[in-house]
């Protein structure tokens, strides 16, 4: 497949330069470092081939998260855990050693709001914005997430 050249400073651009990032940390929150960093792949690529058909779209991340669920369909045909490792939870203060596991035992609602908002401190309504959801929903899957989170690591 070639990939045809666009001029500097278009609006995909603008975009990979505000928002890629975080995308990139929503579909790792979601998905585990490895399966989350090539859904990040696909999902730029998917948004480049078809840019055209986002320019009307008011919540553009919203919209590649939501393309992200579908990509990342054939990178779970074992089903595996989600991995994460320590870089990602690096912006929580003092780090349980187990909360890497115990993360990824979480249901993925509750796993990616707490990553958001305790490992890389958004609000909770930057997330629910990201996810397309309203601000009690996250609030909720944070408060539940972390219920759960103490009853695993036994805190």
């Amino acid at each position: 497949m070639i990939i045809e050249s666009r001029e500097p400073g278009t609006a995909y651009d603008d975009f990979l330069a505000a928002d890629g990032a975080r995308l990139r940390r929503i579909l790792v929150a979601r998905f585990g470092v490895e399966v989350g960093t090539e859904v990040t792949s696909d999902v730029l690529l998917w948004a480049w081939e078809h840019w055209d058909r986002l320019e009307g779209v008011s919540n553009r991340l919203a919209c590649l998260y939501r393309v992200g669920q579908s990509k990342s369909r054939r990178y779970w045909r074992w089903r595996r855990r989600p991995t994460f490792p320590p870089e990602v939870i690096r912006g929580m203060a003092d780090p349980e050693p187990g909360l890497a596991g115990a993360l990824a035992r979480l249901p993925e609602a509750h796993r990616v709001a707490i990553l958001l908002v305790h490992a890389h401190g958004w609000s909770y309504a930057e997330v629910a914005e990201a996810l397309d959801v309203e601000v009690s929903t996250v609030r909720n899957h944070v408060h539940r997430g972390l219920q759960k989170l103490r009853l695993i690591l036994g805190a």
